[in-house]
């Protein structure tokens, strides 16, 4: 949730390191970045083109394949933007021939530059009426019945109020979370601080400095009013196909379990499970190879391939 891939160190220690880009196939259109490497593209991108869409995404005249029917709407995460989060996972996907689409959601009406770039903070009831009014124009563009979603942190969280909420669920074929938190965080104890603040009376104090900055904030920790209506009657929506990508080393999302979804349609993974040389925290998961064989698994299971084991850093 913290906007680690913002900054400047992540391009300092990619250079320092000699981390290159990858490429998904020798005819493929876009670079793909990994690692350090992802955080320096990323951190290059919003400093020379901020608020600009990710390598490969919002082509509205993208035509869906029979082979990857449903197009693939990316979500970022809190205190992110689709320029920062989706430098490897965009040009990935448009390589492997899907139409893909990225939003900046959640920025409060009026907000300026560069504040604007802080995305992900509107409460995220209204961040999941954005990002439903967004799938329909993607629907639409591209006359698709149904959509794929990738979300990481509150990406991964927010879109499944659309699901369950907001009537989306019906407009979802696969829903792929980076970093969930469906138990919510409790990051640096926040969760039972707050919790105690409110018995004290604080709440209201609280909330209303918090809601000034940043409203989605508190909905994150662990049993806020949001989770707990999350999870009334089972996290999952009927119909939809869920996979969940968690990494151990996550220093935003405590603890790193909040993210197993229990329901028998989904498929709960853990990249040290698949990895041990894998460390990404909680940004670096948006740069992990191993997190995006994974992601292509699961939107083309018939097409599956191994997890080959790269060793990953931890996120800057």
């Amino acid at each position: 949730m913290r906007p680690a891939f913002l900054g400047s160190v992540a391009v300092a220690l990619a250079l320092a390191l000699g981390t290159t880009s990858a490429v998904a196939s020798a005819d493929s259109e876009y670079p793909v970045p990994y690692g350090l490497a992802g955080f320096a593209k990323a951190a290059e991108a919003q400093l020379t083109k901020p608020g600009s869409a990710p390598p490969g995404a919002n082509d509205w005249s993208c035509e869906p394949s029979a082979a990857h029917p449903d197009p693939v709407v990316l979500a970022h995460g809190a205190s992110a933007n689709m320029t920062v989060n989706w430098q490897t996972i965009s040009p990935l996907l448009a390589n492997n021939g899907y139409c893909v689409f990225a939003l900046t959601y959640g920025v409060p009406f009026g907000t300026p530059f560069p504040i604007n770039q802080i995305g992900g903070r509107n409460p995220m009831e209204q961040s999941a009426a954005e990002l439903g009014a967004f799938v329909d124009r993607v629907l639409t563009a591209t006359k698709a019945k149904k959509v794929d979603i990738i979300g990481h942190s509150e990406g991964s969280l927010m879109p499944n109020y659309y699901a369950k909420y907001l009537g989306g669920a019906p407009k979802i074929s696969d829903y792929v979370g980076l970093t969930p938190l469906w138990d919510g965080s409790n990051v640096l104890n926040l969760a039972k601080l707050y919790a105690l603040a409110r018995q004290l009376g604080l709440g209201p104090i609280i909330d209303a400095v918090v809601d000034l900055v940043f409203p989605a904030a508190r909905q994150f920790l662990t049993g806020s009013d949001f989770i707990v209506k999350m999870n009334k009657g089972g996290v999952a929506a009927p119909g939809v196909k869920y996979t969940m990508i968690m990494t151990k080393y996550d220093e935003a999302v405590v603890p790193y379990t909040s993210g197993h979804l229990d329901s028998p349609n989904a498929t709960n993974v853990v990249l040290q499970d698949l990895c041990e040389e894998d460390y990404a925290g909680h940004a670096m998961v948006a740069f992990d190879p191993n997190a995006t064989q994974v992601i292509l698994n699961a939107l083309d299971p018939p097409n599956a391939k191994p997890v080959k084991c790269h060793a990953v850093p931890p996120s800057p």
